[in-house]
């Protein structure tokens, strides 16, 4: 059952209010500037667009492809992904805002090349305010046939002038960000002879493992797929295999790495992890604010998701200007000095990491907004003269 509640209206008749309208017009977790409901019966296209903000360019987020258990899931998803995004292309330093868009759907059952373009024309329709690109369930072929209608596309294959896939430096940016997390606490940036369990090692985690297993590091890996378990098996004989995450953060581990959905970081999680640093791909780890403060009281260091996992969209956005591969993993490779700075302004004050990554984030997008209210400021005196 959905939980509604009441409120009166101008007329002073009582309406329901969703939770997610709720959320996004009167929570701190709200504040986008806008959200599009996207629908093509012919297809079977339902999708949410969400865009929370473009105070430092447009909004680049990655569209997910998912069966939701309800509608107002996936537009909450939508949400807090898209706030993410702002923070993440943030961090990254890029002159991009934040946004994100989910189907919603078995993505093995529904998807089609019709599908796909209805949904880049909904794309196109916002002008470039929302550039796309993959996410989980969606691929580059995926982004191939979207571009085919809808110019504001990232992500497609280098046969079409894109980046390819964007996992390649999502997973090497999570690894600087692991160095950079052994570094602040063990004094080098490394993970030889360190003990690192990956939670999922489908599009980004398998990558990861390729890097821990040439640094030297013991890797122990789960995943649902039995067939991404197998492809880690067949590339690296040594690693380890959890029958579940559950089995997985019991064990003695040094680092925990959680790269498959959100919410990995939450009340069941967090009192039995035996690792000394969590630092993985998945984005919105934290299940409900506190989690991050429950870590920092067990000793756990948390390197921030939105900022370790933003090699991607580092990739994805130097598409936008020619893609130079060795120009983004340049770029992706100095997510190991912004985590240090994460750290050290968090030790600094007293506070968790997390919110250490929030502060610069939200300072970097006020700043920026505050300039574009002085350029529309500047614009409409002149114009009145």
């Amino acid at each position: 059952m959905t939980d509604v509640s009441s409120s009166v209206s101008a007329d002073g008749a009582s309406s329901p209010v969703s939770p997610v309208l709720r959320t996004l017009f009167r929570s701190e977790q709200g504040g986008h500037e806008q959200v599009v409901l996207c629908q093509d019966r012919e297809s079977g296209l339902k999708a949410v667009i969400a865009i929370h903000s473009t105070a430092l360019g447009p909004a680049l987020g990655g569209t997910r492809f998912h069966a939701y258990a309800s509608d107002e899931e996936a537009v909450m998803d939508a949400l807090n992904l898209a706030r993410g995004m702002s923070y993440k292309n943030a961090m990254a330093g890029l002159a991009l805002g934040g946004g994100k868009a989910v189907i919603i759907g078995d993505p093995e059952q529904l998807k089609s090349e019709e599908l796909l373009l209805a949904y880049g024309r909904f794309v196109a329709s916002l002008g470039g305010r929302y550039v796309t690109a993959c996410d989980v369930g969606t691929y580059v072929q995926d982004m191939d046939v979207i571009a085919r209608v809808n110019e504001w596309t990232t992500g497609r294959s280098p046969e079409n002038g894109g980046c390819g896939d964007s996992s390649v430096l999502t997973s090497y940016g999570v690894f600087q960000g692991m160095r950079a997390a052994a570094q602040h606490l063990w004094g080098a940036p490394s993970l030889s002879g360190r003990t690192v369990g990956v939670a999922g090692v489908g599009k980004v985690g398998h990558y990861l493992v390729d890097h821990l297993v040439a640094d030297g590091a013991d890797v122990v890996v789960t995943d649902v797929r039995r067939e991404s378990v197998e492809r880690v098996l067949a590339a690296h004989p040594g690693v380890r295999v959890a029958a579940s995450t559950d089995e997985l953060v019991r064990l003695p581990l040094d680092v925990y790495a959680p790269c498959a959905l959100g919410g990995a970081l939450n009340d069941g999680t967090v009192p039995v992890l035996t690792a000394k640093i969590v630092c993985g791909a998945a984005n919105n780890q934290l299940a409900h604010p506190g989690v991050e403060k429950d870590l920092a009281e067990r000793g756990i260091l948390y390197a921030p998701d939105y900022v370790v996992n933003a090699g991607g969209v580092i990739q994805v956005a130097d598409e936008l200007h020619g893609f130079d591969m060795e120009r983004a993993r340049a770029k992706a490779a100095q997510i190991f000095d912004t985590t240090l700075e994460i750290f050290a302004k968090a030790e600094a004050d007293g506070i968790p990491p997390a919110v250490a990554a929030d502060r610069i984030a939200e300072h970097r997008m006020a700043v920026a907004h505050g300039a574009h209210g002085a350029r529309v400021d500047a614009t409409l005196v002149g114009a009145q003269g």
